[in-house]
C-alpha cells in the first residue's frame, strides 16, 4: 500500500518497497508495527500523525542512509529526540528518525578547552553530569533537561531558565557535522565551512543583506523562522543559524558545543508580586542589576497544585531571580539590590542548595502542572511566544484580555527576563477547531504589533508555522523558502514546518470523536484518563528522582513509558484508530496487550507524573475490558487466577499447595508453571501460623481497644512477627491494640489482574467488616503497605457505597503515620547503617515522608533506595516478567545493597522483602522490628 507523503498526498512508494529500501541500505533497527506507529504519531503537542516506519539509527552514518532512502524514495523523513516537542516539531507523515536508542554518546569532552564532541541523542542531564564532574556544565537548561537530548535542542534552539547567564542552544553550538537535505554531509563551523549548500546560503543572504539586518535577531528569543542573522557576512556562523530549523534543512550527526565554568555561588530571590502582570511589570529594573542568570515568573495556580512547595514569600505571583558569581560578597550585593529594585510585595533570599532545588522543580514541572489548573483540559498550541521584556507586563495584559474574550482559561508562567511566555490555554474543542484558529490568528496579529514572536524557543513546527506570515513580511517569507530550496530542494526534512507550511489546524489530535467504554469500574472515562498524558516525558527520564517509570528504567523503550501506553490507549480510545475498529477490539489489540504488558502497577505515576496519569488504574480497567464477557474468564491466563485468587487459597486447605511450590526441585517448578509464573524464581512461604491463627478468638472477645490491627492477607499469612511485635511495641507506649479477627481482603491481587467485578464484591465484603470497628474513630493500622494503599486508594472507587469506604480508608493508619500521632520518640539506632526500600504504593499513596522522619530520628544512617523493587506483587512471578524484574532491580536495590553489604535492609513490603532475599539473598525486616 502507498503511504502518504506531505499534507496527505499519496507518494509512489509502497511499505514493502520502503522497508525494502531501508533494509537494503543497512539500517537495522526499523519497525512499522501498529504499536510503533501509535506510540510515534504523537509528540508533546497536539498533532497527531501516524509515520509510516520508525527507524532507530544505530551508528551516524545510517543518517545519511536515511537521507538517502528518503530522495530515492521520495518518502519524507522527520528527526525526533525524546519526543517533546510542544509544537508538533517531531511528528511526521514518512520515516520518523528516533536518535534517542543508539545516537546518545559523549564522544569527547575536553577539560582543558571546555568543549565536548556529542551525538544528537545525548540526554542533556546525561552531558551535564559528565561535564560537572570536570567543574563545567552546559549552559541552556530547559525545564525538561532531564530528558530533553542535545539534537532536539539544537533542533528548537532551546533555551531554558538560565538563558540570561549562558544564552541559547545556538549561542553554546561551535561545529556541526549535518547531513544536507540534497544528501551532502558537510561540517558547519564559522567562516571555515564550505559544500554547496553552505555557497547556497551565503548567495540567498547577500542578495538582501539590508533587509537581513534589520529584521532578525532582533532581540534573544526571536526563534521563529529562520535566524537569518547569522548568515551575514560579518558574522557567518551556519552552525548557529541551523539552530532552530526544526530538522527542516538537515539531520545533525554530531555536535561541539562549548561549555562554561559553573559559578561558585547562587542566590535564589524569591519576590511576591499581587498579579503576574506586575511581577512582569518589575523584570526591567531587575534586569539593570549584574550577575543574574535566570528571571522566571511562576503563578500561584500552579504552586497551589504542589502540596510540598516551600512556603513563598505574599503574592499571588513570583519572580524567581538567580544571582550566580565566584565571590560571596559581590552576589549579596547583588541580591541586595534585586531586592531593592524590585518592588515587591514581599521577598525571600534562598540561599541553601536543597531548597533552591525544591524551588526550581515547582517550575520544571510547569507544564505539566499548568495543565492541571483549569476545569477545562489544557493544551499547548499557543504557548511560548516571546516579546523584547520591555513590553512583557503591556503584553501580558492584552493577552489576558484576549483570553477573557474568547471564553478562555490560562495560567502563565515562564522566562520573563527574557520576555518569553508560557501558557497551556483550555481550549473547547467540542464544536471543532474554529475557535483555536480565532483565537491564534488574533494573538499572533497582536503579537506582531509588539514586535514579538511567536516561538520564544519551542520553535514553530505544525503550531505556528502558518502564522509565520503574521509575524513576517512576505520578503522574509521568501528568504526562508529559497533557503529551504537550497538545503532540501525536494522538502523531504520535516514537511508541513516553516516553509509550505500545514494549516495549523490540520491533524489535531484532540478533536478526534472518542469511543465511550461501558461498564468502567473504577474511572468514569477510560479514554479522557488516558488523554491526561500530554506527553511532557518526565516518565521518559533515568537523572528524575523518584520510582516511575520503572520497566521504562530498565528496558529504555517507549512502549514501557507511562506516556507510551498513555499514547497507545489514546489511539486505542479514538476514532480512527490504528489499532481496531471499536473500543473493545482495540483494547483487546496485541499493540495494547504488549504496552501494557511490563507495567508493574506500581502507581508511581500517579503522584510523580505532573499531569497525573494513573497507569495502574488504566491498566486494570483495561484488563477488566479485555476480560469482560460471560466466558472471559476462560480466556484469562492462568496467573491472573493463581495470584487474583491467592487470599482465597491461603485461607483454604489449598494453602499447604504454597510450600509444595516454593522450592527449586522439579515438583515445585512444576507447579509454577502450571500457575503461570516464572519457573526459576521462588515464590514467598507462609509462616507455619498465620497471625489471626496465632491470636485465636481473644481479641474479638476483648474490650475495644484503642487501634485495630488489620490483618491484610500478607501480613497475616507470611509476617505474623510483625503483628506480635507491633502490639508489644504499642503495649509498651500505653496504647491498647489487637488483631481484628476478620477475614477482611483488600481485593488488591484482584484489581492488579484486572478481576475488577470480584474486586468489587471482595471490597465491599471487606468495607462491611471494618466499619462497624472504626465508625467511632478508632484507628486502623495497617502493616502491609499494598493493601493499605488498595484500602485508601482503589477501596473508594470500587465500593457500592464510597463513603463507607472513605470512611474506612480515613481511619487507616501507618505505622509511622500512627508513631507520629502519638509522639513516640525512636530507639537511638546510632552506628547502624540502614537500607530502606520503600514500598512503591507506600510513597505514591501514602506517603513516605513520616517513615523517613521517623527513621531519621533514630540517629542510624539510612540508605534510601530511590526506585522500586523490581517484584511488585505479582509481576515479577509471572512468567516472561523475570528478566524485566531483575533489571529493575539492578537500577536501584541490588546496587544499594551491594554497597552495604552489611547494612541492615528494611522493607515493609512483602514483595519488597521477597525480592531482596530472592536475588540478593540477604534478610529484611520490617520497621517495627527495627524501632523494637
Amino acid at each position: 500500500m502507498a503511504g502518504l507523503s506531505e499534507h496527505g498526498t499519496p507518494d509512489a512508494t509502497s511499505d514493502t518497497d520502503l522497508l525494502a529500501a531501508l533494509t537494503a541500505a543497512g539500517l537495522r533497527d526499523v519497525s512499522a508495527t501498529d504499536l510503533t506507529r501509535a506510540l510515534y504519531a504523537g509528540d508533546a503537542s497536539l498533532y497527531r500523525v501516524p509515520p509510516r516506519v520508525v527507524v532507530r539509527p544505530e551508528h551516524t552514518d545510517d543518517l545519511h542512509a536515511l537521507v538517502e532512502v528518503s530522495r530515492e524514495t521520495g518518502v519524507p523523513l522527520t528527526a525526533r529526540g525524546a519526543g517533546t516537542s510542544l509544537a508538533g516539531n517531531a511528528v511526521g507523515p514518512g520515516i520518523v528518525v528516533d536518535t534517542s536508542a543508539h545516537l546518545h554518546k559523549i564522544l569527547d569532552l575536553d577539560v582543558e578547552t571546555g568543549t565536548a564532541w556529542v551525538e544528537p541523542g545525548v540526554v542533556h542531564a546525561s552531558l551535564q553530569a559528565q561535564a560537572t564532574a570536570a567543574g563545567w556544565r552546559f549552559g541552556p537548561d530547559p525545564s525538561t533537561h532531564t530528558r530533553c537530548m542535545i539534537g532536539g535542542m539544537i533542533g528548537n534552539n532551546a533555551c531554558g531558565s538560565r538563558a540570561l547567564g549562558y544564552g541559547r542552544t545556538a549561542d553554546n553550538v561551535t561545529a556541526l557535522d549535518v547531513v544536507w537535505g540534497t544528501g551532502e554531509r558537510a561540517r558547519l563551523a564559522g567562516a571555515e565551512s564550505t559544500g554547496a549548500v553552505v555557497a547556497a546560503l551565503r548567495d540567498v543572504v547577500a542578495g538582501d543583506l539590508a533587509h537581513v539586518r534589520t529584521t532578525f535577531g532582533r532581540f534573544g528569543r526571536q526563534v521563529s523562522g529562520y535566524s537569518l542573522e547569522h548568515l551575514l557576512p560579518e558574522r557567518f556562523r551556519p552552525e548557529r543559524f541551523l539552530a532552530g530549523t526544526e530538522g527542516t534543512l538537515a539531520l545533525v550527526e554530531r555536535a561541539h558545543v562549548r561549555l562554561v565554568r559553573d559559578p561558585a555561588v547562587r542566590h535564589l530571590v524569591v519576590l511576591g508580586y499581587p498579579s503576574m502582570a506586575e511581577a512582569a511589570d518589575a523584570v526591567p529594573a531587575v534586569l539593570t542589576v549584574p550577575g543574574i542568570t535566570a528571571c522566571e515568573g511562576l503563578d500561584a495556580r500552579i504552586v497551589a497544585l504542589v502540596p510540598t512547595a516551600p512556603t513563598l514569600p505574599r503574592g499571588a505571583g513570583w519572580l524567581f531571580v538567580e544571582v550566580a558569581g565566584d565571590e560571596l560578597g559581590v552576589v549579596v550585593e547583588q541580591t541586595r539590590r534585586v531586592t531593592e529594585v524590585a518592588g515587591a510585595l514581599a521577598h525571600d533570599v534562598v540561599t541553601d542548595a536543597r531548597l533552591q532545588g525544591a524551588l526550581w522543580r515547582i517550575r520544571e514541572d510547569g507544564a505539566g502542572l499548568a495543565a492541571r489548573t483549569l476545569a477545562r483540559p489544557a493544551h499547548a498550541g499557543w504557548e511560548d511566544a516571546a516579546v523584547p521584556p520591555e513590553k512583557l507586563g503591556v503584553w501580558l495584559r492584552e493577552f489576558e484580555a484576549l483570553l477573557v474574550a474568547h471564553g478562555l482559561g490560562g495560567v502563565p508562567y515562564g522566562h520573563f527576563g527574557d520576555g518569553c511566555l508560557h501558557v497551556r490555554i483550555d481550549f473547547d474543542f467540542d464544536d471543532g477547531p474554529a475557535r483555536f484558529r480565532r483565537f491564534l490568528e488574533e494573538c499572533a496579529t497582536a503579537l506582531a504589533a509588539h514586535g514579538g514572536s511567536l516561538s520564544g524557543e519551542h520553535g514553530d513546527g505544525r503550531a505556528r508555522s502558518e502564522l509565520l506570515s503574521r509575524m513576517y513580511a512576505p520578503h522574509s517569507l521568501a528568504l526562508f523558502g529559497a533557503v529551504k530550496h537550497a538545503a532540501d530542494p525536494a522538502g523531504l526534512l520535516n514537511p508541513g514546518v516553516l516553509v509550505d507550511p500545514a494549516p495549523f489546524d490540520a491533524d489535531l489530535r484532540v478533536t478526534r470523536p472518542r469511543r465511550s467504554v461501558p461498564g468502567l469500574r473504577m474511572v468514569d472515562d477510560l479514554a479522557a484518563e488516558a488523554h491526561h498524558c500530554t506527553g511532557v516525558g518526565k516518565c521518559v527520564s533515568a537523572h528524575t528522582p523518584g520510582t516511575m517509570c520503572p520497566s521504562w528504567r530498565a528496558t529504555r523503550d517507549e512502549k514501557d513509558s507511562t506516556r507510551g501506553r498513555a499514547r497507545v490507549l489514546q489511539e486505542a480510545l479514538d476514532d480512527g484508530s490504528l489499532l481496531g475498529p471499536d473500543a473493545r477490539s482495540a483494547l483487546a489489540s496485541p499493540a495494547v496487550v504488549d504496552a501494557l504488558d511490563l507495567c508493574l502497577s506500581c502507581k508511581a505515576c500517579g503522584s510523580e507524573c505532573p499531569t497525573g496519569v494513573d497507569m495502574a488504574t488504566l491498566k486494570a480497567e483495561v484488563l477488566h475490558q479485555t476480560y469482560a464477557g460471560r466466558f472471559g474468564w476462560l480466556r484469562r491466563p492462568r496467573v491472573h487466577h493463581a495470584t487474583g485468587r491467592l487470599p482465597a487459597l491461603l485461607g483454604s486447605p489449598l494453602r499447604r499447595l504454597v510450600p509444595l511450590a516454593s522450592g527449586q526441585g522439579r515438583l515445585a517448578r512444576a507447579l509454577r508453571r502450571a500457575a503461570g509464573f516464572e519457573p526459576n524464581r521462588s515464590i514467598p512461604v507462609p509462616a507455619p501460623v498465620s497471625a489471626r491463627r496465632a491470636a485465636g478468638t481473644a481479641a474479638a472477645a476483648d474490650s475495644r481497644p484503642d487501634v485495630w490491627i488489620w490483618a491484610d492477607t500478607f501480613t497475616d499469612h507470611f509476617a505474623p512477627q510483625a503483628v506480635t511485635d507491633t502490639i508489644a511495641l504499642l503495649d509498651d507506649l500505653g496504647v491498647r491494640a489487637r488483631l481484628l479477627d476478620v477475614s477482611a481482603c483488600c481485593a488488591l491481587t484482584l484489581v492488579s489482574t484486572g478481576q475488577l467485578d470480584a474486586a468489587a464484591r471482595r471490597v465491599d465484603a471487606t468495607v462491611a467488616m471494618l466499619l462497624p470497628h472504626v465508625a467511632d474513630g478508632t484507628r486502623l493500622l495497617g502493616l502491609e503497605p499494598s493493601c493499605l494503599a488498595s484500602l485508601r486508594d482503589d477501596a473508594p472507587r470500587l465500593a457500592s457505597d464510597p463513603d463507607a469506604a472513605r470512611t474506612v480508608a480515613a481511619a487507616t493508619r501507618t505505622l509511622a503515620e500512627l508513631l507520629t500521632e502519638l509522639d513516640f520518640t525512636p530507639p537511638d539506632r546510632s552506628g547502624t547503617t540502614v537500607v530502606v526500600q520503600p514500598h512503591c504504593h507506600h510513597a505514591a499513596v501514602l506517603g513516605w515522608e513520616k517513615d523517613a522522619a521517623l527513621l531519621a530520628a533514630t540517629g542510624a544512617h539510612v540508605v534510601t533506595v530511590q526506585g522500586c523493587c523490581g517484584l511488585a506483587g505479582n509481576f515479577g512471578m509471572e512468567a516472561g516478567h523475570g528478566d524485566v524484574s531483575r533489571k529493575v532491580a539492578e537500577n536501584h536495590l541490588l546496587p544499594t545493597l551491594r554497597a552495604h553489604p552489611d547494612a541492615l535492609v528494611l522493607a515493609d513490603g512483602m514483595s519488597c522483602r521477597h525480592q531482596v532475599a530472592d536475588l540478593a539473598g540477604r534478610p529484611s525486616v520490617h520497621l517495627v522490628t527495627l524501632l523494637r
